[in-house]
């Protein structure tokens, strides 16, 4: 099973889970595969084609228990299991969309069925997954970078780089493992970011640019492709929504309040949209929307050893704030870890 977890973390699947399988006969692996993207086969239906007629008598392990339904691109996974002979199959997790039943189905044929196993590992790789399943919203990380004294940029906004190497080059596997990558417009005005994922042979986020004035120009960097959704206010400039447009970007037009959107409606569109996974990467503003509408599922936060000072310096999570103690978000499930020279904290909020 522990083979079949490190299996599927090699695919970059999103709006699907990530499943890996392997297939033991006599106490020895025959055959593995995993689901590498949406549309292709699965990671069962390719251990099994693998394995051939060696699969008849075989046991199966796999992170997420075999897939039953037709209304999606691929067939079931439980006909070829069936068809294959195996003789056992081992799931860590039960899948969290109701349409399956995959588990049930397997029994009626005859075949053994176990679950359970690695189960607690299994539903951390599909989080999201899960949760976009049971609410149709997306799961959301905020991951931030600072410094020790909590600024995420000197006081002329200059913010790069503050964390060390080594945890850029955790934050770009963080960008592989979501579906997208989300900014405010004062991100894109500062440091004219990119945001891509430069993990070879991954598949690229969707870039999203919170902009309810539609203030970022057309050449930032953001708006290089048509990977990329902007939501503004539906007040905004009706010809630059049309300048957008002919980039390719797509414009979602929002309510609006006192020139803010509601971070709650842009997660819900999303979600709608099929995005099950969001990193949110800043700014401080951003960051509060984020926070403060209840959206934020895991918190990342970076710790560089610098203390940057001064008043004028921006902070991780802006906004109003709170006003009493009472009101703070707290945090559980902490858990720090050195990175590099950097201090890597992260947490779930407990909303109240």
């Amino acid at each position: 099973m522990a083979l079949a977890l490190e299996l599927a973390k090699k695919g970059h699947p999103s709006p699907n889970p990530y499943v890996g399988a392997v297939i033991v006969k006599a106490g020895k692996i025959i055959a593995t595969g995993y689901h590498e993207k949406a549309g292709m086969p699965h990671a069962e239906a390719i251990a099994l084609a693998r394995a051939g007629r060696k699969a008849n008598g075989a046991n199966l392990y796999v992170n997420l228990e075999p897939c039953s339904h037709i209304d999606k691109r691929t067939p079931p996974c439980v006909d070829a299991i069936i068809s294959a002979g195996i003789k056992k199959v081992v799931f860590a997790m039960k899948d969290p969309n109701p349409k399956v039943n995959g588990g049930a189905v397997l029994r009626k044929a005859g075949i053994i069925v176990e679950h359970g196993d690695m189960q607690k590992e299994a539903q951390e790789l599909n989080v999201a997954f899960a949760k976009h399943i049971k609410t149709g919203m997306p799961y959301i990380t905020l991951k931030m970078a600072m410094s020790l004294d909590g600024k995420i940029a000197t006081k002329n906004g200059e913010s790069k780089w503050i964390s060390g190497k080594e945890s850029r080059s955790i934050v770009q596997q963080m960008r592989a493992r979501n579906a997208a990558i989300l900014v405010g417009v004062g991100t894109v005005l500062a440091d004219n970011p990119h945001l891509a994922c430069e993990i070879k042979g991954t598949a690229q986020p969707l870039r999203v640019i919170i902009d309810a004035e539609l203030r970022a120009p057309l050449s930032a960097n953001v708006f290089r492709d048509a990977n990329a959704i902007v939501f503004c206010s539906k007040n905004a400039r009706e010809g630059k929504k049309r300048q957008l447009a002919k980039k390719g970007v797509k414009v979602i037009g929002l309510e609006s309040t006192e020139g803010k959107l509601d971070f709650m409606k842009i997660a819900s569109h999303l979600g709608s949209m099929g995005i099950n996974s969001v990193l949110v990467e800043g700014g401080g503003d951003t960051a509060a929307s984020a926070l403060f509408s209840k959206c934020v599922d895991k918190i990342a936060f970076f710790i560089a050893p610098k203390i940057i000072g001064g008043k004028m310096a921006q902070g991780p999570v802006g906004g109003e704030g709170i006003r009493t103690l009472t009101d703070v978000i707290e945090l559980a499930d902490m858990l720090c870890t050195q990175i590099g020279a950097d201090l890597l904290i992260t947490a779930s909020p407990r909303y109240k």
